[in-house]
């Protein structure tokens, strides 16, 4: 649970944050990934690019890197983004999350790897519209 005042902030999301200098995707992740919850994350997943468009201009304002792992050393621990938390597939608290997590975290927990532009309205308020593709089929997954 991303913290009050934080980008995010009151929304369940997963770690992660900007590349350094020179950094790739995947080392970033794992970076951040153990900056802010204590665990080593090996043999990362690539599973695509999600982009992000603000307001009426549609203007491209973030491009973020997806990745998993199942192979997870240390112990988690709190840090300043926020609480952290396991849950069961079943049980994760979607109507507590960014609107796009609810378009294509589920399939990327089915072992698909995606690539998704997604327009919110300025501020990151509303959800307004999405196209999302499974990498290598070609096909929309959802729009």
């Amino acid at each position: 649970m991303k913290s009050k005042g934080l980008f995010g902030g009151g929304r369940w999301n997963a770690p992660g944050g900007k590349l350094l200098d020179g950094e790739s995707p995947e080392a970033g992740a794992a970076r951040e990934a153990l900056e802010e919850t204590g665990l080593s994350m090996q043999n990362l997943h690539f599973h695509g690019i999600l982009n992000f468009h603000l307001g009426e201009s549609k203007r491209l304002d973030q491009v973020v890197f997806v990745f998993s792992s199942r192979s997870v050393k240390g112990r988690l621990r709190k840090s300043v983004e926020g609480e952290l938390n396991w849950f069961v597939k079943a049980q994760i608290p979607y109507d507590q999350m960014w609107q796009d997590d609810q378009v294509w975290l589920h399939l990327l927990l089915e072992g698909r790897s995606l690539v998704g532009n997604f327009y919110y309205s300025e501020g990151y308020e509303k959800l307004e519209s999405y196209a999302l593709e499974e990498v290598g089929s070609n096909k929309p997954v959802a729009k």
